[in-house]
């Protein structure tokens, strides 16, 4: 398995634990930082604007992503601006489509032409990732996250959609893919070999890293002694 030196990908800390995000910021092999509304909730956010400003004001070296709230696109792109102004190294989440299926490309074209950098989020199907590649600027730095985790839950291999979304990516020079949602440490190696920019990674995937490259046959060793030892423990008999 190649090195984690080796690979070209870039990893961004997916999190919402302030503390957590300035650990993780502070790793050299962490380029960036992902959040979203559920796992601020989950984290206990009460004031998004002043979690994300004062994140913000620690973080000012890689890039960070805050997404919108609205469902309805010119709430959502009064937002967008509000949150394309707290820093200079934000990029802005927008959804590809708002919670009735309604695309908003639309926005993605103007905000993206007012040179707001984006994350285009939740996509999942080659046809979003054509129209969100039609609707951003060559000239402006973009996101597009397609979630390949959530693909696999369905019971289908993104490799061959991920590998597709990047050759669509190709022709914006400025667009970079990130591949969200990993469920496992191997699928950052998947992504690099596809091609893709970025992989977000939790704490638990982050957490596995001193894995790479380990020796399997230690690793049986250790996983036997692990069962042995947890029988005994429990007192388990025959």
């Amino acid at each position: 398995m190649t090195g984690l030196g080796r690979l070209n990908i870039k990893l961004f800390a997916d999190g919402a634990d302030r503390t957590r995000m300035l650990k993780m910021s502070a790793l050299p092999y962490i380029r960036g930082l992902t959040t979203n509304p559920s796992l601020m909730r989950k984290a206990g956010i009460a004031d998004y604007r002043a979690f994300a400003r004062d994140v913000l004001a620690e973080i000012s070296d890689k890039p960070v992503c805050f997404e919108v709230l609205a469902d309805d696109t010119g709430e959502m792109e009064r937002q967008a601006l509000e949150i394309a102004a707290w820093a200079d190294n934000v990029y802005v989440k927008i959804p590809v489509t708002n919670t009735q299926r309604h695309s908003c490309c639309g926005l993605i074209r103007r905000l993206a032409h007012q040179r707001i950098k984006l994350n285009v989020t939740a996509v999942m199907t080659l046809d979003q990732v054509r129209d969100v590649a039609a609707a951003l600027s060559p000239s402006t730095a973009s996101y597009v996250s397609v979630f390949a985790g959530r693909i696999a839950d369905t019971g289908v291999d993104p490799l061959p959609l991920m590998a597709e979304a990047v050759a669509i990516l190709r022709a914006n020079p400025c667009a970079e893919l990130i591949w969200a949602s990993p469920r496992e440490l191997l699928n950052i190696f998947q992504a690099d070999a596809v091609g893709c920019q970025v992989i977000t990674v939790t704490e638990e995937i982050l957490n596995r890293l001193p894995r790479v490259g380990y020796d399997l046959a230690q690793y049986s060793l250790e996983t036997v002694r692990m069962f042995h030892d947890d029988a005994q423990l429990a007192g388990f008999q025959l």
